[in-house]
């Protein structure tokens, strides 16, 4: 099912490395193997399908690793590291990773991890337009107080040209929105239509669209939190 994918791993452990390579080998990828950040970004004139990182990393910050790894067009980011604060998972997702596994971990999981990461990148590689359900009858562009969404492209515009181009996960979550203006929407509700590990990329991502539609991301007024239920856009949406 790997189809020979290329997994690069950057981790300091030999031994946490020799374990996740072999196993990962066993079931048909190919890895190549970095000890430093620094060597990984030397070797991405090879691009890899997903890059495994190390947050405790000898040479730089793991999560500057990150942030630069996920700048790249198409490449899952994936974190393995003995660091399991809430503050390092939320940061690492909020930089993009697409799924945070902390130490000690089964090997086998993380293998069945990686091909879930693989899968959105196959999934978010296919046309935009076959990807996202429009909204009112086949309409794809979204007009709600000073923004509008064009579903197809995944960009938002203010009305004043400024623009923003949402990720496949803001965008579908954005959408869920936009579809149920004034109603609350539950985490579960969302959740069913996220293809994610984690119930934390909910927040992370709701985080992310808020700062882009938000004068006070602090203090939301589009995107209303309702404690102990869910989240509702507050605003009526216009579809074209």
């Amino acid at each position: 099912m790997s189809a020979q994918e290329l997994i690069y791993l950057v981790e300091d452990d030999a031994d946490i490395a020799r374990l996740v390579s072999l196993e990962l080998e066993r079931y048909g990828y190919r890895v190549r193997y970095f000890r430093t950040g620094a060597q990984l970004l030397a070797a991405l004139n090879q691009m890899p399908r997903v890059c495994i990182v190390d947050l405790g990393l000898p040479d730089m910050d793991g999560l500057e690793l990150v942030r630069q790894l996920t700048a790249q067009a198409n490449i899952g980011v994936m974190i393995l590291s003995g660091r399991d604060s809430l503050p390092d998972r939320v940061l690492g997702l909020e930089l993009g990773a697409d799924d945070y596994i902390s130490k000690p971990f089964d090997p086998r999981e993380l293998v069945a991890r990686v091909s879930s990461v693989i899968r959105r990148l196959d999934k978010n590689s296919q046309p935009k337009s076959t990807i996202y359900s429009p909204g009112e009858k086949g309409r794809s562009i979204a007009r709600f107080e000073h923004w509008c969404f064009d579903s197809a492209t995944l960009t938002l515009t203010r009305d004043s040209g400024e623009e923003a181009v949402l990720s496949a996960g803001e965008a579908e979550l954005l959408l869920q929105l936009l579809q149920s203006p004034k109603q609350i929407l539950s985490r579960d509700q969302l959740l069913r239509q996220q293809d994610d590990a984690f119930d934390r990329s909910i927040d992370v991502r709701m985080s992310r669209i808020r700062k882009k539609l938000e004068e006070n991301p602090k203090s939301p007024r589009l995107i209303k939190t309702v404690y102990g239920m869910g989240y509702m856009l507050a605003t009526d949406v216009r579809w074209e």
